[in-house]
């Protein structure tokens, strides 16, 4: 770690002038001051590496440079396409940004003889973007300087540095093994399970719009917001049959950007119209407004409760203000609905603004956010029990 944040101890300038075009440059101010940097290059669009993080000497050890690397990790997470390695090579001389690093979610993979010492050893740090599971039979501790021993420890494939320590006074290592997952096996049954909901969703939409066509008095609106909800449905049924052949045959890796793509519209085309649509239904079935009423309040708390906790599809991605109003309207929206049918007021506009919501969320889901980050704030590695 470098003391200044000057640009000629940074980065050559072209490379610079190169990490600030794709926003891959993150600083910290004090009073107007530069107090830290982080700056990473992408020397290919699959593979960022982390160039520099610096802060001043009298201001480390107070988070900055740990928030500096979450800020360029989130950013790197957003990047257009497939998510991208994130990489950094660390001497063993420096134990501070080796412990920097593996607080920010990084573990040690392989052993780079890369060090300007003759006689020094890196580690090559990559970023974990999804959560895998160790063997807690498994771990034990190497010092930095046994560099024989840490070189066989990082040999194998499955094995990785996951903590700095103090051991006896001097920096050591873990050393952990990670279980090896089937991938095809996981992605198999996350395409099945895809088909699966969309399927029980589609039926009970359909057993929804055949009451609304038998009943005289259901509203249209609300009728064609079922047809949409069907239309959509049906659709991410096509899109996770795409994923289960990209699985099988296709292997053009872009099975998580299709399984995005099925998932969104499936909860935004399919299982949130009809849910919101389940009020104004028992209103026209049971013509009871306080019964109603309550049940739309429920429906409309649970639906928040929902759209707040770490299982909703909206927790996978960044939130912005206007996403926010737009959750909390999409919440409410069956204690609306309800209340519109409930007093006999035309729905058209209560119908038209959660049509333009829900659309505006798939819009942003789809095309403004990047892939799914089901690992948001949680360790990026955990024991299996």
């Amino acid at each position: 770690m470098t003391e200044t944040c000057d640009a000629s101890e940074v980065l050559p300038s072209a490379l610079l002038t190169e990490s600030i075009a794709v926003d891959l440059v993150r600083v910290a101010e004090t009073d107007g001051e530069i107090v830290g940097c982080a700056v990473a290059e992408r020397p290919l669009p699959g593979h960022v590496r982390l160039s520099v993080i610096a802060v001043r000497a009298g201001l480390r050890r107070q988070g900055v440079a740990l928030r500096l690397l979450d800020e360029l990790s989130q950013r790197i997470s957003e990047l257009p396409g497939p998510a991208p390695l994130f990489s950094a090579v660390v001497d063993t001389a420096e134990p501070a940004l080796s412990r920097l690093l593996l607080r920010s979610g990084f573990i040690g993979t392989r052993v780079m003889h890369t060090s300007r010492d003759p006689d020094g050893i890196c580690l090559h740090y990559q970023h974990k973007s999804r959560v895998e599971y160790i063997d807690p039979d498994t771990r034990y501790l190497v010092p930095l300087r046994a560099r024989t021993q840490l070189i066989e420890s990082l040999a194998p494939r499955d094995q990785a540095v996951t903590a700095l320590v103090s051991l006896r006074g001097e920096p050591a290592v873990e050393v952990t093994r990670f279980e090896q997952d089937d991938p095809a096996t996981l992605q198999s049954g996350e395409a099945a399970a895809g088909i699966a909901f969309s399927g029980a969703i589609l039926a009970a939409i359909t057993f929804l719009l055949g009451f609304a066509f038998t009943s005289t008095r259901f509203p249209d609106d609300v009728r064609l917001l079922l047809i949409g909800a069907t239309f959509s449905t049906v659709l991410s049924l096509i899109v996770y049959a795409s994923a289960s052949g990209e699985l099988a045959r296709i292997h053009s890796n872009t099975f998580g950007k299709i399984m995005k793509y099925g998932n969104i519209l499936s909860e935004y085309g399919g299982v949130l119209p009809f849910l919101i649509s389940l009020p104004v239904t028992y209103a026209q079935a049971s013509g009871d407004p306080k019964t109603t009423m309550v049940l739309a309040a429920l429906l409309s708390a649970g639906l928040a409760w929902y759209e707040w906790s770490e299982f909703s599809i909206a927790h996978r991605f960044r939130k912005s203000p206007g996403e926010i109003a737009l959750m909390a309207f999409t919440a409410a929206s069956p204690l609306i609905g309800a209340a519109v049918v409930a007093t006999k007021t035309t729905s058209w506009p209560w119908t038209a603004a959660l049509a333009c919501a829900l659309a505006a969320r798939t819009w942003l889901y789809l095309f403004r956010r990047g892939p799914e980050a089901g690992t948001a704030g949680r360790r990026q590695w955990q024991i299996r029990e």
